[in-house]
């Protein structure tokens, strides 16, 4: 063999893939997180699908291969699996249980700084100017982490509305819950990414309808409402113009106000037509329009939005999708403002599962008394507290600072 030859026979082939298409067998050279290269430790052949699922969980979305080397192939190759100090570090964080207090203030710099991007989105849009798609990413990727350290973090501060910023938060809130709902729904990680990213983007075609339509307070017109429905299609467009969009992203945006029966828009589509994940969006995001506090509207209770979403099922939403969403949410979702028996007041700040009508509750106020009372957390399951959940209620109907007391409650 010549020198050329032998030289000729060292150089490794590869191929890179995305994280989707890695098998068991496969022989990885090197991975990339956030489109990033990171360095592993050795190179070596994936044995078992759990180290698939650990490099997702890692943030891995590509990976380097050797196409001509299988396990198949080589079967005494006796090389460990890939890994990285960073990569496994990322996944010992996104797979621990954060406790609700140690995650809400990585929540509430998350929720503030994905505001502050939409805001930028929609004045962007209004100047023709491109999405900044690898910053939406960003964030929403980081929405999906903290739903994996903790869900109630940010399904917490999806609560604290501004009457303000309803555009803004209201897309974001539905990133948010899509996310929640495809956590319980067990869908795999990148597909939940792809998402929560489409939620995030699904209104984006409002911010070109005229102000005096989309402020309107009372009903619509037959004409304002046609002007209205024409947002998907103005949001599709843009998001047309992105490049790298998601093909599962583009797909719920165009259809989250598609409905079983046919009556929905723009495309008029029923049920046969409509993939899961549509019919997930427009359960996410008709409860939270239901729930948003607007300058015109004030938002109803939870339960109440679940009624309607009940009552519009099988005919217009998933039934059982429906019930699925009431149940990763809970009966009395985090935040949710309730009166109990005693007459105190408190938000709900923890689920359970097991007995979804004795949620935790940290309670604040005495309405027997007309007074603000020390903050304590009951949990309503123990028998020693010999108390339930009369009502939810409105902060207004006390004369409290919703805002003041939920800051007191999860971010002091």
């Amino acid at each position: 063999m010549s020198n050329s030859t032998a030289s000729e026979s060292k150089i490794v082939k590869t191929q890179k893939i995305s994280l989707s298409e890695l098998r068991v067998g496969m022989y990885v050279l090197s991975i990339y997180t956030k489109n990033k290269s990171v360095n592993i430790k050795s190179e070596g052949y994936i044995l078992k699908t759990a180290s698939i699922q650990q490099l997702k969980k890692s943030n891995v979305t590509f990976v380097d291969i050797d196409p001509t080397r299988t396990k198949q192939s080589e079967e005494k190759e006796k090389n460990t699996l890939p890994s990285s100090d960073s990569a496994t570090q990322e996944a010992e964080e996104i797979t621990s249980t954060a406790s609700l207090d140690s995650e809400m203030k990585k929540a509430e710099q998350l929720y503030n700084n994905a505001k502050v991007l939409q805001k930028k989105i929609l004045h962007d849009i209004t100047q023709d100017k491109a999405i900044d798609l690898e910053s939406v990413q960003e964030s929403t990727d980081a929405i999906v982490d903290s739903i994996f350290r903790n869900q109630d973090a940010l399904s917490c501060m999806s609560r604290l509305r501004v009457k303000d910023d309803y555009l803004v938060e209201h897309s974001l809130n539905v990133s948010i819950l899509m996310t929640i709902f495809c956590k319980h729904m067990k869908i795999e990680r990148k597909t939940m990414e792809d998402l929560a990213l489409g939620a995030f983007l699904h209104d984006i075609g409002k911010t070109l309808i005229p102000d005096k339509v989309l402020q309107k307070p009372g009903k619509f017109t037959d004409e304002e409402y046609t002007i209205m429905k024409t947002h998907v299609m103005l949001g599709v467009k843009i998001l047309e113009d992105t490049p790298n969009i998601p093909e599962t992203s583009m797909m719920v945006v165009k259809e989250h106000h598609e409905r079983l029966d046919g009556k929905g828009y723009p495309y008029g589509l029923t049920a046969g037509q409509i993939s899961q994940y549509s019919r997930m969006i427009a359960i996410a995001d008709c409860y939270d329009a239901m729930t948003a506090e607007r300058v015109y509207k004030a938002g109803m209770h939870p339960i109440k939005a679940f009624k309607i979403l009940i009552s519009e099922s099988p005919s217009a939403f998933d039934k059982k999708l429906v019930e699925q969403f009431i149940q990763c949410l809970g009966l009395y979702p985090i935040g949710t403002l309730v009166k109990l028996n005693s007459g105190k007041v408190g938000l709900i700040s923890k689920l359970n599962k097991n007995k979804p009508l004795q949620p935790f509750v940290r309670v604040f106020y005495n309405t027997r008394l007309n007074q603000v009372i020390s903050m304590e957390e009951i949990d309503l399951s123990k028998p020693k507290y010999n108390d339930q959940i009369e009502s939810c209620v409105k902060p207004e109907e006390f004369n409290l600072d919703f805002t003041k007391f939920f800051k007191s409650a999860f971010l002091e």
